[in-house]
């Protein structure tokens, strides 16, 4: 069966790339790649013993996504990744967020209608609850006034979803992650952030390697216990595998409804100097970090109950935070080796 994975050669999209290929998927990985590497692909053939299907291409020139779908017209499912995911930077350029995030999903749904049998799995994420009333957050909190426009776009790319399963073929399942970290245990893949990350582990990590002089912690006047945000952190090869399952779920005919929602977390809230503590731990170095303000977009605390993931779907996260930070640390001493 044939999968495409939108952003396949992005952090997750690559990953998932690499379960989807160990289940026996034949997999088409789309990607513009503006945040991400052609040489992803040796990495997962090195794992995989095989290449995906490679179409470099911009989902936002909808006649390519146009062509795209007449040459693959035998698409089983899409998993759906490829979109800008920095909070701080929607802030700053909202324009560039609703442009590719939504633009490109209307396109790709426009051409899967056409379909007689869709399968749509959606990168969606924990900012949908904004700052969540009741810790951990359920599939049923209530979704708050998006934070920041990346934000914004996974609550109206979820709308969307839902308007259009509705009236067409397409069957979705939208998957809510919280903080995706770590990277494949062979190191042959992981995150690859291009220029400054945006993320805190890639920037622990090139702060322990010394790429970069010290690490920002953004507020420690927040109302947790140590001051510092928490957040949810989940070892990426765990989502990957959530994609694999969720992919079966639609083509096994087991979805309940036209539109399900699942959260992928581990269900443990870490604050941000309960991670560096632990990476010091793991990696055996002392981070240079400091305090400096909040940052806008940035909310207090978020981490998922994940009781439906886990009974629903049948997925569970198995690795540890300091598990994750361990593989983070051994993909960037093997990159910047």
């Amino acid at each position: 069966m044939k999968i495409v994975v939108t952003g396949g050669l992005g952090f997750i999209g690559s990953h998932t790339v690499v379960e989807l290929q160990n289940e026996g998927f034949e997999v088409v990985a789309i990607d513009n790649l503006s945040n991400s590497s052609e040489s992803v692909l040796d990495g997962i053939f090195n794992i995989t013993g095989k290449k995906p299907i490679f179409e470099k291409m911009d989902l936002r020139d909808k006649a390519s996504v146009q062509n795209f779908f007449k040459k693959h017209n035998d698409v089983a499912g899409v998993i759906h990744f490829a979109a800008s995911k920095a909070v701080g930077e929607s802030v700053e350029n909202p324009l560039l967020y609703y442009e590719n995030n939504i633009n490109a999903l209307v396109y790709v749904l426009q051409e899967l209608k056409e379909l007689p049998s869709a399968n749509f799995i959606f990168s969606s994420s924990c900012t949908v609850y904004g700052q969540a009333e009741v810790m951990p957050i359920t599939e049923n909190a209530s979704i708050q006034p998006a934070a920041s426009p990346y934000g914004n776009t996974k609550q109206i790319g979820e709308e969307i979803i839902t308007d259009v399963a509705k009236v067409t073929n397409i069957n979705s399942i939208l998957l809510r992650y919280f903080n995706p970290i770590g990277s494949h245990p062979s190191t042959e893949i992981g995150e690859l952030p291009l220029g400054v990350p945006q993320n805190l582990v890639p920037f622990i990590t090139q702060t322990g390697i010394g790429l970069r002089e010290k690490l920002s912690v953004y507020g420690d006047d927040y109302p947790t216990p140590d001051g510092t945000a928490v957040r949810d952190y989940i070892h990426v090869v765990d989502l990957a595998k959530a994609h694999v399952i969720a992919m079966k779920r639609l083509l096994n005919k087991l979805n309940l409804d036209k539109v399900e929602t699942f959260n992928l977390g581990t269900g443990t809230g870490s604050s941000v100097l309960e991670v560096i503590t632990a990476f010091e731990k793991v990696s055996g170095q002392k981070l240079n970090y400091q305090i400096v303000g909040r940052r806008e977009g940035d909310i207090t605390s978020a981490y998922a109950n994940t009781d439906k993931a886990n009974n629903v779907l049948g997925w569970k996260a198995q690795s540890s935070l300091e598990d994750s930070l361990a593989s983070a640390w051994k993909w960037e001493q093997k990159i910047r080796s």
